[in-house]
């Protein structure tokens, strides 16, 4: 079976995760899907990530955060892909979206690599939205 975008799938894959609770969720592995959780580590939406490469493939480990205690609430609450393989959608410097007034992020491809959306504000950057997380 062949994924016709990897990046929407590693977005449903840990959407689907985050549903049931799951603590670790396994992507394939890509340079830019780990670019991808770099962001969401250095936003503080997961708490690790590492590539395995036991079997045949390269895989990404994701590890969710939930808020402590018996509630377990992600801290995660939503993901959406943005730009789609048929349909792309750039952004100028000036015009980086806001997610949430401010309460999620978006991320970008940039020409100076995938980065958040207050990093590329503060680069002086645009580029392609890839997806918004809150």
């Amino acid at each position: 079976m062949s994924v016709v975008d990897p990046i929407s799938d590693m977005l449903t894959r840990i959407r689907n995760a985050n549903m049931v609770r799951q603590n670790v969720v396994i992507v394939p592995a890509s340079r830019l899907k780990m670019a991808i959780a770099q962001v969401l580590l250095d936003e503080g939406y997961i708490q690790r990530f590492e590539e395995v490469r036991d079997g045949k493939f390269p895989v990404i480990r994701i590890y969710l955060k939930y808020t402590p205690g018996r509630d377990r609430e992600p801290i995660l609450s939503g993901l959406k892909r943005v730009s789609k393989p048929g349909c792309r959608i750039y952004t100028k410097k000036g015009d980086i979206p806001w997610v949430r007034s401010g309460l999620g992020t978006v991320i970008l491809s940039t020409p100076k690599g995938v980065m958040s959306g207050r990093e590329a504000r503060r680069q002086n950057v645009g580029g392609e939205i890839l997806c918004e997380v809150w």
